[in-house]
């Protein structure tokens, strides 16, 4: 599986969206003559450390516990292969699978630490780091003119999304990467605040990417999460003509450290953007978009709308 590394756009990083993922960059070459081929079909998947790590002090604790597989599997709930697949790094630990095992066996939440880690690895790995950077900003400014954004999508949208990917996903794969988009809207109502705001064309509220009945539900979804008090979701009507948001999707954000930086990412390559006078440029544009959409009364109207008419 390819590596990728996380670049700024001064080095070159090319532009990109938030749809499925969020940064990325350059392809890792492998080199034959250093001994690292091209993986086959046959050989076991690249998978993130951290699974393994939890999967080592998951057994630990059950040994402690003088629990075998079985015995833990029954208590918690889940089957002997799930139990021994986490055991062995192969399968992530699920949210309810870390509180029913931290419960039985008496852990002391050093597997629940865990678990926000184990849950960023379910992300796309060009996403990853660019996840890191989202959990902790102070604020977080998106424009997004193709899909719902990732942070305000429903679990059967989501799905649907990447049930849509090309090439195509494993069933496995889909749940994971579902999973983990879920796990980021944690930022949604995390404690302290962040200053959210989404604006979104009225073309991607209308793009049947799913059923009916799911995407009334994504439509009831973004008015309950705009009547957060940290949230503002603002529609870009489609009869607004040429706006600054035409060339592409990007994201403004402030840091836990309150440094400004951007992000824009499309077809699975993402970028950060960090040179000052560029996101100088996309803090203005954000702004002008802003004044450009309806707001936030006006946005909530008009998907009351698309709800009643499915």
């Amino acid at each position: 599986m390819a590596r990728w590394r996380t670049r700024s756009r001064a080095a070159g990083c090319g532009a990109g969206r938030e749809g499925r993922g969020t940064v990325r960059t350059v392809r890792d070459v492998r080199d034959t003559r250093a001994g690292r081929t091209a993986k086959t079909k046959d050989e076991a998947p690249d998978l993130p450390g951290v699974w393994s790590a939890y999967g080592v002090l998951l057994q630990h604790l059950r040994k402690r516990a003088g629990l075998n597989q079985q015995q833990l599997g029954d208590a918690i709930g889940y089957s002997l292969e799930q139990v021994a697949s986490v055991e062995q790094g192969r399968r992530p630990a699920k949210a309810a699978f870390t509180t029913a095992a931290e419960r039985v066996l008496k852990a002391g939440g050093v597997l629940d630490v865990l678990q926000d880690e184990v849950d960023r690895a379910k992300l796309p790995r060009f996403f990853r780091n660019f996840a890191l950077i989202e959990a902790e900003v102070v604020s977080r400014f998106s424009y997004d003119p193709l899909l719902v954004p990732g942070l305000l999508q429903t679990e059967g949208y989501a799905r649907a999304v990447f049930a849509g990917h090309c090439p195509p996903l494993s069933e496995e794969i889909i749940d994971r990467h579902t999973e983990a988009r879920l796990s980021r809207q944690k930022l949604l109502a995390r404690v302290p605040m962040a200053e959210l705001s989404f604006i979104v064309s009225e073309e991607a509220l209308r793009n049947p990417v799913a059923d009916a009945e799911i995407m009334r539900g994504q439509w009831q979804r973004l008015l309950e999460v705009g009547a957060l008090r940290n949230v503002e979701v603002q529609v870009m009507p489609a009869s607004t003509g040429f706006h600054s948001g035409l060339n592409g999707p990007f994201l403004v954000l402030e840091t836990n450290e309150h440094q400004q930086i951007g992000y824009v990412e499309s077809q699975e390559v993402g970028c950060v953007v960090r040179d000052p006078a560029e996101v100088s440029a996309f803090g203005l544009r954000y702004g002008k978009l802003r004044s450009q959409a309806l707001n936030a009364a006006e946005s909530a109207r008009l998907i009351e709308q698309l709800v009643g008419e499915t």
